[in-house]
């Protein structure tokens, strides 16, 4: 059975938003740079409440920043 994969947006929004560093990024929502890079990697799902901050940093919703495979 192929497994889920949840991608994001979050390097393309990044510069979308005046070219947002990943440390700023972190700072505001509440993690450390190295999240940051795994999820812009692919290597990290974050929780739900991470995924929100995310989202609220960037002012977009949820979908808009993480979108689930089948």
């Amino acid at each position: 059975m192929p497994r889920a994969r949840i991608n994001n947006r979050i390097r393309r929004l990044r510069f979308d938003h005046d070219e947002m560093t990943q440390e700023e990024l972190a700072g505001r929502a509440g993690c450390t740079r190295q999240t940051i890079i795994a999820l812009e990697q692919g290597k990290y799902v974050p929780s739900i409440e991470l995924a929100f901050k995310i989202a609220r940093a960037f002012g977009v919703t949820l979908e808009e920043v993480f979108q689930y495979e089948e």
